[in-house]
């Protein structure tokens, strides 16, 4: 731990002298200087005494709290990924951010990478598990996507309300429970917010099913495996499912699904692509 503590008092050794004093409210230190904050101004702003804060850029052997480090985070202006980093030095979890509105249009270069992926199904789906993306491969598997109302399609939604889905999923009792468990974990605190106590709300409404699966209170994680489709017009389908976070976008998850190689996966999926492409191209 002495260690870590050397590493945070370095780091917010460095941090306070690349402080513009302007924008803090505080006049030049002397003649010229405009950057850099003195350690009795730092202890002032944070509400820490002069000599702890010495103590800590100087690595001693200490105990800073979570509050004093989140006020030393405050005061140095830091940013989430920062305030993060110097928690997790501290054996601190890291800060429970506000929470931002949720945005279920997604930016132009994850469509271009959805549809760069051409013949392998892929969505994105945001926190809320709205399905706010697709590429043609994914209509293939999974045409009703594009075609139901924009207020239903929600991934959970669909899942306990579409036949087409039931249809397509032979392990559907299976799937259903564990995406219920698996969106509850992922929802977390968040569960009380708008949109995800909205759609549950709905969900309890719609499906029994749903409703018992809800009650139980499963947690599961999403984790990449085999999955089953039974597609009404190639038969059984043997994918792999993925899940993908896009740097800068950790609302968003990116599903892709590839084929199974050991079965005959890659030349139906093949098959089921280019008859969609086949079925829809302009004569």
């Amino acid at each position: 731990m002495t260690r870590n503590i050397a590493m945070i008092g370095d780091f917010f050794r460095v941090r306070r002298g690349q402080l513009v004093r302007a924008e803090l409210g505080l006049p030049p230190a002397g003649r010229r200087r405009t950057s850099g904050l003195r350690r009795e101004e730092v202890s002032h702003l944070s509400g820490v005494s002069i000599t702890w804060y010495t103590w800590l850029e100087q690595g001693r052997d200490i105990t800073p709290s979570r509050q004093v480090l989140d006020a030393l985070a405050r005061t140095m202006r830091l940013s989430a990924a920062e305030h993060t980093y110097v928690l997790s030095l501290a054996g601190y979890a890291a800060p429970q951010l506000a929470a931002e509105p949720i945005h279920h249009a997604v930016p132009a270069h994850v469509q271009q990478f959805l549809d760069a992926l051409a013949g392998y199904p892929a969505y994105a789906i945001t926190s809320d598990w709205w399905i706010s993306a697709w590429n043609t491969a994914c209509l293939a598997l999974y045409p009703d996507v594009a075609t139901v109302a924009a207020a239903d399609r929600n991934l959970l939604w669909l899942l306990f309300t579409d036949p087409y889905l039931r249809e397509l999923l032979p392990d559907w009792e299976f799937i259903s429970r564990h995406n219920v468990a698996a969106f509850r974990a992922e929802a977390g605190s968040r569960l009380a917010d708008p949109p995800f106590s909205h759609l549950v709300g709905r969900l309890l409404n719609a499906s029994e099913t749903f409703r018992a699966a809800w009650e139980s209170h499963g947690i599961e994680a999403l984790t990449s495996r085999e999955r089953l489709f039974r597609h009404p017009v190639i038969g059984d389908l043997h994918l792999e499912q993925h899940s993908l976070v896009p740097s800068g976008h950790s609302d968003l998850h990116l599903v892709i699904y590839t084929p199974v190689r050991t079965k005959n996966a890659p030349a139906r999926l093949r098959q089921l692509v280019d008859t969609r492409a086949t079925t829809t191209s302009p004569r």
